[in-house]
């Protein structure tokens, strides 16, 4: 071998200082290396589920908050529902008051209207009773008994308006 250049003891020497080298940095360095990187897998390891955990509460929040903004709506369209129900439980009662009142009114209003009618009748009987008792009084020349007269023209007339209603 001493013909291609190699020197047997110093090749030997330097397989043993190599695997010297290799035995140390393999303690002192390849170990804490590998430690080093077994640790920081770790820590990724560790991140990414906490990544994991916080996207799971944020989806699972987002769900519950999506839940409460739809119960919500829910409530507000009910509570709108009732208003406008209400609203219109109120109209009605309104309208139906006032046509009540109406109702009173026209009733008030045909008893005022009877009630007058009857006593222009009355007065119209009244003044036809005197006015024939004085027309009675002109052709006769005499003086008939006013009261008398008047209950016979009251029964007249009484008779007349009892055929004029059949």
């Amino acid at each position: 071998m001493e013909g291609l250049g190699i020197n047997v003891p110093t090749l030997i020497a330097q397989i043993i200082n190599f695997i010297i080298l290799l035995v140390i940095l393999y303690f002192f360095a390849y170990k804490p290396v590998l430690k080093m990187l077994d640790e920081r897998s770790r820590k990724i390891k560790e991140s990414i589920e906490e990544v994991q955990k916080v996207k799971e509460q944020a989806a699972q929040t987002e769900e519950e908050f999506k839940k409460k903004i739809e119960a919500a709506s829910k409530e507000g369209q009910e509570v709108i529902a009732r208003a406008m129900r209400t609203g219109e439980d109120v109209r009605q009662r309104a309208l139906q008051e006032a046509k009540q009142e109406a109702q009173v009114l026209v009733e008030k209003a045909r008893g005022e209207i009877q009630r007058e009618r009857n006593e222009a009748i009355g007065e119209l009987r009244q003044e036809f009773a005197d006015l024939t008792v004085v027309a009675a009084e002109k052709v006769i020349e005499k003086s008939l008994d006013k009261e008398a007269h008047r209950q016979i023209i009251d029964k007249v007339l009484d008779e007349s308006s009892t055929l004029k209603k059949k």
